[in-house]
């Protein structure tokens, strides 16, 4: 891993990774009025079959040092990232705003989407596993998300920025 300070002319440090890492394990509620400006929001963005981008907003998950999303089959990013994983997300928080670029893979592993489904439910998404064992169904989503079933997206990141929005502030890139 490599980091970059891209605060530079203000003398700030370059950020530590550890501390961005731990404030993700604390999470981040998505329900309004939890977080600021009044909710924590994370977009993703897959490329179209053009080359263009698609973002949309998602609800989505930090556990095991990776982003987590889900989303139905035959959505517009289940159908990008089934043709090219490259992907990137974007999420705000009170202390920081975080981009992170990299590689997602739908997880079939059926202890890990079950892990994942625990995550939301505990939020307050009441998912669970549905009977293929690999997917997950819920009473509702968000509507970006289609109908059940759901499939779990981990991302692997190849680099994230992190951009303080509080004091003393500072910017961070780091490449793995």
């Amino acid at each position: 891993m490599t980091a970059t300070n891209l605060d530079t002319q203000d003398h700030n440090p370059t950020l530590d990774l550890a501390t961005i890492t731990a404030r993700l394990d604390r999470g981040f509620p998505q329900a309004p009025g939890t977080g600021g400006p009044d909710r924590h929001s994370t977009w993703v963005t897959t490329l179209n079959d053009d080359g263009a981008p698609h973002t949309t907003g998602i609800g989505s998950a930090w556990a095991d040092g990776a982003f987590w999303f889900e989303t139905g089959p035959r959505t517009r990013k289940a159908r990008n990232l089934a043709r090219d994983p490259r992907c990137s997300l974007a999420l705000a928080l009170d202390e920081f705003d975080l981009v992170v670029e990299g590689v997602a893979s739908r997880v079939t592993d059926p202890a890990l989407v079950a892990a994942r489904a625990a995550d939301w439910a505990a939020g307050g998404w009441p998912c669970e596993v549905d009977e293929s064992g690999v997917a997950l169904t819920a009473p509702f989503t968000a509507p970006s998300g289609g109908p059940p079933p759901w499939w779990v997206y981990r991302v692997e990141a190849t680099s994230m920025v992190a951009l303080l929005t509080v004091a003393p502030g500072g910017a961070t890139r780091w490449r793995f």
